[in-house]
């Protein structure tokens, strides 16, 4: 990827300027389309298939590098020195000249997302490259051809998406028909439908469920807040779901250490610097709290942040993984072409050059002007970074990925929602390794895994804040509960302190409870008893993480039987803090040597200062 040279004048804490977002756009690209089929249908991007076959992931290829080339040429008002709209003309005509055939050009058509689902995916991209780019590619396609594409992306509208936000697929597809005039009862149905699903799962704050369950991640900002308000944006009419936007971006800013990555958390991580799309959306909308300056910051963060880190590799293709490959962070359904899902962050290029996010000077992030302690109750999420080290840490009591038709104990371990804590500096062990910032409850030799997260609360005061839930233990072998048996569970965060606190309840005999604390490098990380346990240990995960290949954990451990209390102290870091812990069954009172101090009652839930 050839960058153009650093503007530390503009940008002093990245050097990135619109001109590097371009030629990273154009970089992308050059080096997707060596991998495309001679007629431009399918870019057959080396590496693994997914789950969906060889044909859908040349599909998501084509689609998702086509969002990139929209942004980029429709923020530069139609220029395209490098000719990327001719290409995607060829491969728009090629493809769908025979949909569902097995010729090397055609594409998959779009079916029910439990039969062939993903092209439902890849038709929102696609609807939304051509509405970006109608006046240079669209309105230049003979009659023939759009009558086609129109064909193939009306399966989108005519097919069952799955229960989540895959239904602002379709909205996507309705919305760029209807801007063509092409719009009928049927692209209304869609719209409507999803707009009304999209209502009943907003729970507040700017903060929307990603379907009837408690799922709250980067799909929050790069799709449910993305798809509908870059939609109004683009038809020029105000939208009452902007304000959603802005009250989300508000907090959303402290999800970027101060090294620019993003906290390692929820599904699809291989979108990487895609977790900027909604920063850079807010931008050009104006529906950010945020000042240009740290918006870009925010975005450039990111962006360099993986640069700099081999996600692009030597053959200038996204990786699956996260620096490099890694293919723990990679879900089932991900191929070669899906890390280009990371072309939503160049929303930001329908800035013009003149536009404010890119002549203003950039600004800190959040994470690197104060230490902060943030609660966002509707999640059930605590947020606490160190401007020291620019880390910031996030604390889960909240999100899942149980849909509420399923068993909690389908699938055992989910390493990317289930433990209690994340980071932008480090990432989740894998599966089959011991599990990093996990609390367990072993019966019988066998470790317990968080499923479904029952929020309790989420608060702050001056310089601290908190958040609690329970969880039932699910077991991988035997029953797959112990009745009666749940965890009542309590962070404390204050500057880069992390007591947690957990009460077992219906503990069986035999039992024993393991606390582990953050995967890293020997000595990077601090697990401290302060309540309750007998035994501390080091346990080593061979397997890594995302961001070291071999990692070693603290461990704690004790007996406990019926209803018990422990507390331990946890920092990502070697410096720690002195505080001390007194438990009952009843509760817990924490107190740091300058004498604040916090009290935890159980019964009902109360977390006050001392």
């Amino acid at each position: 990827m050839k960058l153009p040279p650093e503007d530390r004048a503009l940008s002093p804490y990245t050097g990135y300027t619109r001109n590097h977002w371009v030629a990273a756009a154009d970089g992308l690209l050059e080096a997707a389309w060596r991998w495309s089929t001679p007629g431009g249908a399918l870019l057959d991007l080396p590496g693994p298939a997914s789950a969906n076959g060889a044909r859908s992931d040349g599909l998501e290829g084509f689609a998702r590098t086509f969002l990139a080339a929209g942004f980029r040429v429709a923020g530069e008002a139609g220029a395209d020195p490098h000719g990327w709209l001719d290409r995607y003309a060829r491969g728009l005509d090629a493809g769908t000249r025979t949909p569902g055939r097995d010729g090397a050009e055609s594409w998959p058509v779009i079916l029910d997302y439990d039969v062939a689902g993903q092209p439902m995916v890849e038709s929102a991209s696609v609807a939304l490259g051509l509405r970006l780019t109608r006046p240079w590619l669209w309105d230049t396609l003979d009659g023939r051809v759009r009558d086609r594409i129109e064909g193939w992306l009306r399966g989108a509208l005519r097919h069952v998406p799955s229960p989540n936000n895959w239904h602002l697929f379709p909205y996507t597809v309705a919305g760029f028909l209807e801007s063509v005039g092409r719009g009928d009862a049927e692209t209304a149905r869609a719209r409507d439908r999803a707009l009304e699903l999209l209502e009943g799962w907003y729970r507040g704050h700017g903060w929307y469920a990603d379907g009837d369950g408690r799922a709250f991640d980067y799909y929050n900002g790069w799709a449910l807040h993305l798809y509908p308000v870059l939609d109004a944006h683009l038809a020029g009419v105000p939208t009452a779901l902007g304000a959603r936007l802005r009250e989300h971006l508000g907090a959303f800013a402290l999800w970027f250490g101060g090294d620019g990555s993003p906290i390692h958390f929820g599904r699809s991580l291989t979108y990487r610097f895609g977790a900027g799309a909604a920063v850079g959306l807010g931008a050009i909308t104006a529906e950010t709290p945020l000042r240009p300056g740290v918006s870009r910051r925010l975005l450039s963060g990111a962006l360099r942040y993986f640069v700099d880190r081999g996600a692009v590799g030597e053959d200038g293709l996204l990786s699956l993984g996260w620096h490099g490959p890694h293919r723990p962070t990679v879900q089932f359904y991900s191929g070669p072409g899906s890390p280009y899902w990371a072309s939503k962050a160049f929303v930001c290029l329908l800035a013009p050059p003149q536009h404010p996010l890119w002549t203003a000077r950039e600004e800190p992030a959040p994470s690197e002007v104060a230490d902060t302690a943030l609660a966002l109750p509707t999640p059930g999420l605590l947020l606490q970074s160190t401007a020291s080290d620019g880390v910031v840490r996030l604390h889960n009591h909240g999100s899942d990925h149980v849909r509420p038709r399923e068993a909690e104990a389908a699938d055992g371990d989910d390493p990317h929602y289930g433990r209690f804590a994340y980071s932008t500096r480090t990432g989740p062990t894998t599966r089959g390794n011991v599990a990093d910032n996990h609390f367990a409850v072993v019966v019988g030799g066998v470790r317990s895994v968080r499923r479904r997260i029952h929020p309790l609360g989420a608060g702050q005061g001056d310089g601290w804040g908190w958040g609690a839930s329970w969880h039932r233990p699910i077991f991988g072998r035997g029953p797959a509960a112990v009745p009666g048996l749940r965890v009542e569970s309590v962070t404390v965060a204050r500057g880069r302190d992390e007591v947690r606190v957990h009460r077992v309840v219906g503990a069986p005999p035999g039992a024993r409870a393991e606390q582990t604390g953050w995967a890293t490098g020997p000595g990077e990380s601090v697990l401290r008893p302060l309540a309750g346990w007998s035994r501390q240990d080091e346990v080593r995960a061979p397997h890594g993480t995302a961001y070291v290949p071999w990692a070693v954990l603290p461990c704690l451990s004790a007996d406990v039987l019926g209803t018990g209390v422990l507390a331990a102290l946890a920092v990502l870091g070697a410096e720690a803090g002195d505080p001390v812990a007194s438990a009952t069954i009843d509760g817990v009172e924490i107190r740091w040597p300058d004498g604040f101090a916090v009290a935890i009652r159980f019964d009902p839930l109360d977390v006050v200062p001392g």
